[in-house]
């Protein structure tokens, strides 16, 4: 494809048209991340306060409705929200070709708020047509979303960064179709939705969807935020990628037809998958030139989750035979931890990429200077302490849930989820209200005499 030829491919996906130096003419318009990371920072608010609703019933049954309602904040409006923000904004970033379209990504957004909201109140108000509704809206946003990412994926090569968001469309695909079968009937007309194969959903979707779009985008930010860069070629990766969806594959199948050889094998491949993603962050923390900071905490925080998660579903799976409930609240805190996984580093790398994007923002409206009239950097835009604060709470958050469920804890549970608000507003409004100041500050004019002194002698700040 000729230059021309790209440009006019950008021109036709709808990307922002103000971009600033540096900025690879692929990425779509900030707003466009953004929307989904925002809707996150909600959605873990609405999770929170569902835990605490549900403290109650967790205790008593992890099973029961108001827990799915629950995990499926959490699930659908946290974290997926959260990974279909990396997804729109690095896809382009890793491929070097852009979006289909940017309204595309507009309508997935859309779809998917709308579902991630209505399948968990549908499921926890009991009311079936709502959750039927939602199942219609998530295959909606699936098609959306595949026919969007088909154009800059379909580029060859690339490594294990393009395969593993290849696959994660496929894992994608399967959760949302499983997952709008089964709620389009929640009254057993059809079949009756058995915990083992609501937990084989879940590995499906934590797994083989989510987690494996993580695997491939932390191969492309470790290295930029760590300024850890590998030579040759790095077979963890691609082990990691592979492993983790093919083991949640099978795992997931062994769940939902009760098969004990292939919940084992599916497990164990699993593992793997995961022990190479844990290696390839070894090699990374092993090579990195930049002092270790809060990110590198967040970061290695959530690898400990996965181990934590190793080990209560060890537990629950040798307990369930002898016994059962403490069997399944082990598992139902495994799985937690799991999501702790995705959510600490989620959080974590927002705190890197929110400022990055913002910063192009702020740049394309003319602000290069920050509030010190200094140029603008990336650690301007966000207060360093209450990022601090938001790594304790949503780790203390986390492992609040897990010993609640693990122990049948009331009181931890209901902390787990309290502290969970916490940590979606206290991110929102950290990493928001210091470059909507900066914004309205350029479009009111009263930056723009700095603006135009600063641009002419300093130099663009470019990623690292």
């Amino acid at each position: 494809m000729s230059s021309g030829d790209g440009s006019e491919a950008i021109r036709a996906s709808g990307s922002w048209s103000g971009r600033p130096p540096g900025v690879p003419g692929a990425v779509p318009p900030p707003s466009v991340p953004l929307s989904f990371l925002a809707a996150a920072s909600a959605g873990l608010i609405a999770c929170g306060v569902a835990w605490v609703w549900a403290r109650g019933a967790a205790a008593a049954d992890p099973t029961s409705d108001p827990v799915i309602a629950a995990v499926h904040f959490g699930v659908l409006a946290a974290l997926t929200m959260g990974i279909l923000g990396a997804t729109h904004q690095f896809t382009p970033v890793i491929t070097g070709r852009p979006l289909r379209s940017v309204l595309l990504a507009r309508a997935t957004f859309v779809a998917w708020l709308a579902a991630s909201w209505a399948l968990p109140l549908g499921i926890g108000f009991e009311n079936v047509g709502v959750t039927a509704v939602s199942g219609a809206l998530a295959l909606v946003g699936l098609l959306l979303l595949a026919w969007n990412l088909a154009a800059p994926l379909s580029v060859r090569g690339k490594g294990a960064p393009v395969t593993a968001l290849r696959l994660a469309l496929l894992g994608a695909a399967t959760t949302t179709l499983l997952g709008a079968t089964f709620v389009g009937d929640r009254q057993g007309n059809w079949f009756v939705l058995s915990g083992h194969v609501d937990l084989a959903m879940g590995v499906l979707g934590l797994f083989a969807w989510l987690g494996v779009t993580y695997i491939g985008v932390a191969q492309k930010l470790w290295p930029m935020f760590m300024l850890a860069h590998l030579s040759g070629g790095h077979r963890a990766a691609t082990v990691s990628v592979w492993a983790t969806w093919l083991g949640a594959a099978v795992l997931a199948g062994g769940l939902a037809h009760g098969a004990p050889v292939a919940e084992w094998a599916g497990a164990g491949v699993l593992v793997i998958g995961l022990g190479a993603h844990l290696v390839s962050l070894w090699a990374h923390l092993r090579h990195r030139r930049r002092k270790a900071d809060l990110h590198l905490l967040f970061v290695a925080t959530a690898a400990a989750w996965l181990v934590v998660a190793a080990g209560l579903a060890l537990a629950g799976a040798l307990l369930l035979p002898h016994h059962y409930r403490l069997g399944v609240a082990l598992v139902t805190a495994a799985m937690v931890a799991s999501g702790g996984w995705l959510l600490e580093a989620l959080v974590g790398h927002a705190h890197k990429v929110v400022p990055f994007i913002v910063w192009s923002l702020l740049r394309s409206q003319g602000t290069p200077s920050g509030p010190s009239g200094k140029p603008l950097m990336f650690a301007d835009l966000y207060h360093h302490g209450w990022a601090g604060v938001t790594y304790g709470t949503v780790t203390i958050g986390i492992g609040s849930l897990c010993a609640g469920l693990g122990a049948s804890w009331t009181p931890a549970i209901a902390a787990g989820g309290v502290l969970l608000v916490a940590t979606g507003v206290i991110a929102a409004a950290n990493l928001s209200a210091r470059a909507l100041r900066l914004f309205f500050g350029s479009r009111t004019g009263s930056d723009l005499p700095t603006a135009v002194a600063t641009q002419r002698r300093e130099p663009v700040q470019r990623p690292t």
